[in-house]
């Protein structure tokens, strides 16, 4: 097939949750560090991320991870996560599929490694070919207790964390978390979100908090919880989320729930398992998540500069006005 971009990528999924690695034909983002190459990829290639996470190639839930080389000799990889409305500072389901991806092309054996990403280097422990734990970089709580009012729900109550992204982190869920019940979850964690904005609640950098996590009784034995992540984009976490659960963690140590090395196992919506646990070191909290993860396609996305939705469907997108490249 003609095509005048061709995008090497393979596809895995960890619990559900699709991650979709970029191995050639990405953007050329220089060589500096990866938060500067993070904001070359927003500013000038933008595009780029649409054509590969965006339908028509793509879906609401796939995370893609542009592999990339990294500034620190001693990291295996660098890598920028992003979705189908902008970037990630950090995916803990994501890192563990590239860590299974470079498995599986032999670029990596078992044992720790190193990788970057534009909030940190975090390590990835591949124990075989499909369980990897993931060393986060450090999370903690900014906030507890914070109550917003949210329209057909009343007040609830929750925490701002960070575990390489911003949560709200609820305290109560008036709903049963169940797939059944998706739409009603959505709803709910849409609602906090707007009215997070509508009071001006930020992170302390004044960074949106862009994903809600709700929590409730776990269906599977041995599992601590189960819960609901709703992501930027509007699709919810099919994995327990690694990211959230870092914020979890750092939740529970904070309010004297959880102890150094206490195994937590965090069930999903959809009956996927993450275990955690954490350590303290001079006062960080450092999670480690380990889940699984299977390469399910390797394939070639054609770029044809003909083809008027080259570059995925986006907002506000005239689909027959030639786009950037």
């Amino acid at each position: 097939m003609p095509a005048d971009k061709i995008i090497r990528i393979v596809d895995s999924h960890t619990g559900g949750e699709p991650t979709r690695v970029v191995l050639t034909g990405g953007p050329d983002l220089g060589t500096g560090p990866l938060n500067e190459r993070l904001r070359k990829f927003k500013d000038e290639f933008d595009h780029f991320r649409s054509a590969i996470v965006n339908e028509p190639r793509g879906s609401d839930a796939i995370v893609g991870a542009l592999l990339c080389e990294p500034v620190d000799p001693t990291c295996s990889a660098g890598v920028i996560f992003f979705n189908n409305t902008g970037y990630l500072g950090m995916c803990g389901h994501g890192t563990i599929g590239l860590a299974v991806t470079l498995a599986h092309y032999g670029r990596i054996e078992r044992g720790i490694h190193r990788i970057e990403t534009p909030v940190g280097i975090v390590q990835a422990e591949l124990h075989d070919a499909e369980h990897v734990t993931v060393h986060n970089v450090p999370s903690f709580r900014t906030a507890s207790g914070i109550a917003v009012a949210v329209e057909q729900f009343g007040m609830v109550t929750g925490d701002i964390a960070w575990g390489g992204n911003w949560f709200f982190v609820a305290h109560e869920n008036p709903l049963e978390i169940r797939l059944s019940n998706l739409e009603a979850l959505t709803d709910l964690c849409w609602s906090i979100r707007r009215a997070l904005n509508a009071n001006g609640i930020t992170a302390p950098d004044g960074s949106e908090i862009d994903h809600v996590e709700l929590y409730g009784p776990p269906t599977i034995p041995g599992a601590n919880s189960k819960n609901f992540v709703l992501c930027p984009g509007g699709s919810y976490d099919r994995s327990p989320c690694g990211t959230g659960t870092s914020a979890k963690l750092a939740c529970l140590y904070e309010s004297g729930n959880l102890e150094p090395g206490q195994r937590w196992v965090q069930e999903s919506i959809i009956g996927s398992l993450f275990e955690g646990s954490i350590h303290v070191d001079d006062g960080g909290i450092y999670p480690r998540i380990m889940g699984s993860a299977y390469v399910i396609a390797e394939s070639s996305l054609f770029i044809q500069d003909k083809d008027p939705l080259r570059w995925g469907i986006r907002e506000c997108q005239p689909t027959q006005v030639r786009q950037p490249g």
